[in-house]
């Protein structure tokens, strides 16, 4: 059996830079345990699948297609930079004639459009609410040690804490962080947190970047997720609220890192667009 698979860098304009995810095409479903054992091969944040939804439905010219996402260990239910990967190789590589594509996903209809050399992600806005901080005090530890901390909020949709550091710091504190997986499993076995945004205030004044993050999900087999779009459906939502803005300029400080432009809908979904870069194709055969 042969299956074309691409790695796509998303969030980024040039090679080995944003994040990467594989990209698989495919005619039919596959054995259900096919898809994790691909996506622990290819070893990535995030591998993708794109299935074809009917007989007669063709990469190039259909606009709807399934889509699934699966970590080295586990299928997940919201991945940005996959979408946008995805959508770069029916756009680009497939050369796809549709304006908009449709993914059916297991977090229902996500669209992809091409505005000039960006891709346009429509996600569901993911709210944050206030969490009692005592109740998550050794995770946070974990992931900032005794740095101060501005804001703790949770996102129930995509099971992640959002941690806000003091104004006082600079890009560059978030960037110098180190952290281990070992202690944010150690901190968190509950099953609650899947995974820990960082972020700190820009200092944009109207130019550069409104915000910056860095985003980890060791629960997930994931320690540094290198530019995630659905943490930034939390972040849109959040960073929106308080800078009073419904556009803004976003940037991952992971050491790939990777640029985000972020759009507030009043419909309750965000449009996120990046670009991205395909660097390796080729197939899977087994």
């Amino acid at each position: 059996m042969q299956i074309p698979i691409f790695t796509v860098d998303a969030f980024t304009n040039r090679p080995f830079a944003g994040n990467p995810a594989a990209v698989c095409l495919l005619e039919n479903d596959l054995d259900e345990d096919l898809y994790q054992k691909i996506a622990t091969e290819m070893n990535l944040s995030e591998t993708a699948f794109i299935r074809k939804l009917k007989p007669g439905d063709d990469f190039s010219k259909s606009s709807c297609f399934g889509l699934r996402w699966f970590t080295p260990v586990s299928e997940i239910r919201l991945c940005g930079h996959a979408t946008l990967a995805s959508a770069a190789v029916l756009f680009h590589i497939q050369k796809n004639t549709n304006s908009v594509l449709s993914f059916m996903t297991l977090s229902g209809e996500l669209k992809a459009r091409q505005v000039k050399d960006h891709i346009v992600l429509d996600l569901p806005l993911c709210p944050a609410y206030p969490q009692e901080l005592k109740e998550v005090e050794e995770l946070i530890k974990a992931a900032v040690g005794d740095m101060s901390v501005q804001d703790v909020r949770y996102s129930p949709d995509i099971k992640s804490l959002l941690v806000r550091l003091s104004d006082n710091y600079e890009r560059s504190v978030l960037e110098e962080l180190k952290v281990s997986a070992q202690r944010f499993l150690s901190a968190e076995k509950t099953g609650k947190v899947k995974g820990v945004i960082l972020t700190v205030k820009g200092n944009s004044n109207g130019k550069g970047h409104d915000f910056y993050s860095r985003y980890f999900a060791p629960w997930y087999g994931v320690l540094e997720d290198p530019v995630c779009g659905s943490a930034h459906a939390v972040l849109g939502s959040y960073w929106s609220e308080h800078l009073g803005k419904k556009e803004m300029l976003a940037f991952q400080c992971s050491p790939r890192g990777g640029e985000l432009k972020i759009s507030v809908r009043s419909d309750g979904r965000v449009d996120i667009a990046g670009q991205s870069v395909v660097v390796l194709k080729g197939n899977l055969t087994f």
